[in-house]
């Protein structure tokens, strides 16, 4: 058996911090927390906080190249694909053992992870987002006809979205992104922040063509999460049956309410509007997005903190894009001023294993969970802006496997 002991446990239920114990592993299970026994191999992180696998419930490892330079094709498939391996590992070193992603990769890069080819973090992907004609995620120029999207696509790698105009279109890309290796599915239903052909105040989609997904989905006994921002095309997604919301930037008391009593879910994202409403000239974006970051952040903190009193289920995700996505905690941080500390780290360990289907599984260090163990250098509960900073994970244990061990 494998002990891992620190300075104090929190083990992602939202109970008080365990001290003086360890978190005994048996292969890739986690057996308890309770003392340490003669016979276990013990991984000492004296002074430091032991805590379940972290998750990142919105991320684009489809989208780790420069945007600009991607969409341009001006990138090979060799050095796509590289970019993504990187930013698997990355991740992964990073403390988040299981991620969510929300639209781009299919079976190909899963595969690749779950073989040990490369080292990365347990995924659950979608596949290609669901967009409309001219849509959020449809990202071209005026100037390039509509079947010329479908020649962007790299099946088995990256396929970013499948446009698609009618229920009909809309259940054959579902079933298509099923065939791919989706476990759930992805839908942009307003418009976005980094597309030049719509305004985050537009509805995307019609009822019928988003129910049409979720008619699917229940198929296969999964969900359909929806990108909005706005509260009409919210209460499109929600009238259609999906069960969870990325974003949610205007979502007020009412609305919060009634996603309360539906129990549709809510993944806000404030480390990218952060990160690149600080650092846009980074993007390889157009110049007159800038200005659309202006208020995302400050508007999405509030809609947290009213669904959170709403009773809504809110998780954590940071839906970083292009090659810099090396401070995933800072979502965890950026929570923690508007929720506290403890509420913020159960966002992005149990209550993100609620959402995306695996509580099962992850989410807790609990007897029988996967063996998802991270250390970090410092008091999370008195000090949860260095999550922001990831040199401070200093041990990162999945399925049981030390992958990083900062110690020794």
């Amino acid at each position: 058996m494998i002990a891992i002991q620190g300075a104090q446990i929190i083990d992602g239920t939202g109970r008080d911090p365990i001290r003086g114990a360890a978190v005994r592993i048996d292969g890739d299970r986690i057996v308890g927390i309770g003392p340490v026994e003669r016979d276990d191999q013990v991984i000492d992180m004296a002074g430091c906080t032991i805590l379940p696998g972290l998750i990142d419930a919105h991320v684009h490892f489809g989208l780790t190249s420069p945007i600009g330079p991607m969409l341009a094709k001006e990138l090979s498939i060799a050095e796509r694909a590289a970019n993504m391996f990187a930013v698997c590992e990355d991740t992964l070193r990073q403390g988040f053992t299981t991620v969510r992603d929300t639209g781009g990769i299919d079976w190909g890069l899963v595969r690749t992870v779950e073989s040990g080819r490369i080292r990365g973090p347990r995924i659950l992907c979608c596949g290609a987002i669901l967009a409309q004609t001219g849509g959020h995620a449809h990202y071209t120029s005026p100037n390039e006809c509509v079947h010329e999207w479908k020649s962007r696509e790299l099946p088995g790698l990256a396929t970013l979205s499948v446009i698609c105009d009618s229920p009909d279109q809309v259940r054959a890309a579902a079933r298509d992104n099923f065939r791919r290796g989706a476990t759930f599915l992805k839908m942009n239903i307003t418009g976005g922040i980094i597309s030049l052909s719509d305004s985050m105040d537009d509805t995307q989609f019609t009822v019928p063509e988003i129910e049409a997904a979720v008619l699917e989905a229940q198929a296969r006994k999964t969900y359909v999460t929806v990108h909005a921002h706005n509260n009409q095309g919210i209460r499109n997604g929600i009238a259609a049956g999906a069960t969870c919301v990325e974003h949610g930037t205007d979502i007020d008391e009412e609305l919060a309410e009634e996603m309360a009593a539906l129990g549709v879910h809510l993944v806000p994202t404030l480390a990218v509007m952060h990160i690149h409403a600080r650092d846009f000239d980074d993007m390889s974006l157009h110049g007159d997005i800038r200005e659309r970051f202006s208020g995302v952040e400050a508007k999405m903190a509030r809609a947290i903190k009213v669904a959170t009193d709403a009773g809504v289920l809110v998780g954590s995700g940071t839906d970083y894009v292009g090659p810099k996505q090396d401070n995933r905690g800072l979502e965890i941080a950026l929570r923690a001023e508007i929720v506290g500390a403890m509420q913020a780290i159960m966002a992005a360990t149990s209550v993100n294993a609620e959402i995306i289907g695996v509580r099962d599984r992850v989410g807790t260090l609990e007897a029988g969970k996967l063996a998802d163990v991270v250390a970090v250098d410092f008091d999370p509960l008195a000090e949860p802006h260095l999550f922001g900073d990831s040199g401070r994970t200093v041990l990162v244990v999945k399925d049981g496997e030390v992958v990083r061990n900062d110690r020794g």
